[in-house]
């Protein structure tokens, strides 16, 4: 069997006094819909699992369908690896009887994983305290208090229609507190003006930490009769949903970070977007302590697990090792190609020349030329080379815990950003496939800093470069273009001269360009 020194990573995690043998757990969410899908993910690596959402009997629920779609924010992507997903679907259409039973056969036959139940119940006491300590009594790890499903629920003062009040938070949370002595965690929902503002309310109320996010209300599309999708019964009605899955990772990590920079020492568990060791890093990083995972399972399946657990624990490996310059986690430097093959370079006079019509004929000369007579003339540089130094690892791989919170510290607000360290674009002609899509880009959507030689097919940054890094963006080639930094000072084009202006300030007080 295949065997590295990656392998011997440890990425257990201990939140709240429990012991997660990894950080990637299930979220509430189809994947969790019974206690047997449950198993089976416990079965094939995940740490944890929260429970999908259940509730006491008088408040049980029926589906419509259909409910779960696929998203538009990736355009007419079809089949696996979605962008988005969005849903209408309730919360578990099973009993409470179900899940406390499932709760206690889990937590018996999977005694190193650890299972949350998730629970949701309206604006009362009675209520809350009675499914709170049913869970506690079944043998929960802990709770998820759902405050957040931003469809139906609502309508029934439930979900989102408690969690978007501060108020009500604290009044819930202290209400389980009371109830209960395990940890519990209040799930949280972006569809507010300020998220910070509910999870202050969810730790004064006693809560142990937070879940950020839930979904984002949405409605995904409409079709040319005006028809919505999902589109229910023979009416064609539809509501808004919950949109899921890489579309809202934006959202949840500006969630997740806002809540880490306000409350360093509260707990939060991840969820919106994570499809990856890298992106669940990212979320970790932010200031998460785990990652839940829904879309990405909706995606693939179960087994998408052991990628993640190999991928995280090669990213703390790699993070601890030496020689890794221009490394970005486990992808290695770019180096000069074109479709994949390295190449010279190759000029004549001061133009480079390209790899398309009657040119790419002139390089493949010089380049025959030069083999044959095995000189290196000054027209032609040797192809760099393709292998990377080993990013060999240089002492103990630090722990999970460590990653926590480490991007905090550099977001921020916008007056502490630096606006006299400026960068301007660099193309590597030698990777430019010659598309032109940065100079068009540039062209009708920024500064006009490009110009695209007529001959060659070359783009050229000029002077006017802001270094708003669009080109970047949109360029189809990985490292072709690059920013670097900027030679002379920045001195913005006003249009109009303005009266004053001293160190970006106009008459003493920040220029912005939204007035």
């Amino acid at each position: 069997m295949f065997y590295t020194a990656i392998d011997l990573v440890d990425i257990g995690i201990e939140v709240c006094g429990l012991k997660f043998p990894n950080p990637f757990g299930l979220a509430s969410a189809p994947p969790t819909t019974s206690s047997p899908m449950i198993r089976r993910a416990f079965e094939a690596g995940w740490g944890f699992a929260l429970t999908k959402t259940y509730s006491l009997d008088k408040d049980i629920v029926t589906n419509v369908s259909p409910r779960i779609v696929r998203g538009t924010t990736s355009g007419f992507t079809y089949g696996p690896g979605q962008g988005a997903f969005l849903n209408i679907e309730l919360i578990s259409e099973k009993s409470a009887a179900y899940w406390l039973q499932s709760v206690t056969e889990l937590t018996t036959d999977f005694p190193h994983n650890v299972l949350i139940a998730s629970i949701m119940c309206s604006y009362d006491e009675a209520d809350w305290t009675e499914l709170a300590k049913r869970s506690e009594a079944a043998g929960a790890h802990a709770l998820e208090l759902n405050l957040s499903c931003p469809h139906g629920m609502g309508e029934r003062g439930m979900g989102l229609a408690c969690g978007q009040k501060p108020e009500l938070v604290r009044d819930i949370c202290r209400w389980v507190r009371a109830a209960v002595k395990i940890p519990f965690f209040a799930k949280l929902t972006p569809n507010v003006t300020d998220i910070v503002d509910i999870a202050r309310a969810a730790k004064e109320g006693g809560a142990d930490g937070v879940t950020a996010t839930n979904t984002v209300s949405g409605l995904m599309g409409l079709r040319a009769d005006g028809s919505a999708w999902p589109a229910v019964g023979q009416e064609k009605r539809t509501t808004y949903g919950g949109v899921s899955g890489n579309a809202i990772r934006p959202i949840a990590l500006r969630a997740v970070s806002a809540i880490r920079k306000a409350f360093p020492d509260l707990p939060i568990l991840a969820t919106g977007g994570i499809d990856s060791a890298e992106t669940a890093l990212q979320f970790l990083q932010a200031g998460a302590q785990v990652a839940q995972i829904g879309s990405a399972v909706q995606n693939q399946d179960f087994t998408v697990i052991q990628d993640y657990i190999t991928g995280l624990k090669a990213l703390l490996y790699l993070d601890n090792a030496k020689e890794k310059d221009g490394w970005d986690g486990q992808s290695p430097p770019t180096f000069k190609h074109q479709k994949g093959k390295p190449v010279p370079h190759v000029q004549i006079g001061d133009e480079t020349v390209p790899f398309f019509g009657n040119y790419k004929t002139i390089r493949e000369e010089i380049t025959a030329d030069a083999k044959v007579h095995e000189t290196e003339p000054q027209t032609l540089a040797p192809p760099p080379t393709t292998k990377s130094k080993r990013a060999a690892n240089s002492g103990p791989v630090a722990s999970l815990e460590s990653f926590v919170g480490r991007a905090v510290p550099q977001i921020g607000a916008y007056s502490e950003l630096n606006n006299k360290q400026q960068v301007i674009a660099l193309v590597d002609e030698d990777m430019c496939i010659n598309c032109g899509k940065c100079y068009m880009a540039c062209n009708d959507s920024g500064y006009q800093a490009i110009t695209f030689d007529p001959n060659t097919h070359l783009p050229h940054v000029t002077e006017d470069c802001t270094g708003c890094t669009l080109c970047v963006s949109v360029c189809p080639i990985i490292d072709c273009i690059t920013m670097i930094k900027r030679p002379t000072p920045y001195k913005p084009k006003r249009g109009i001269a303005i009266r004053e202006e001293h160190d970006g300030t106009l008459d003493g007080h920040l220029s912005l360009p939204c007035q």
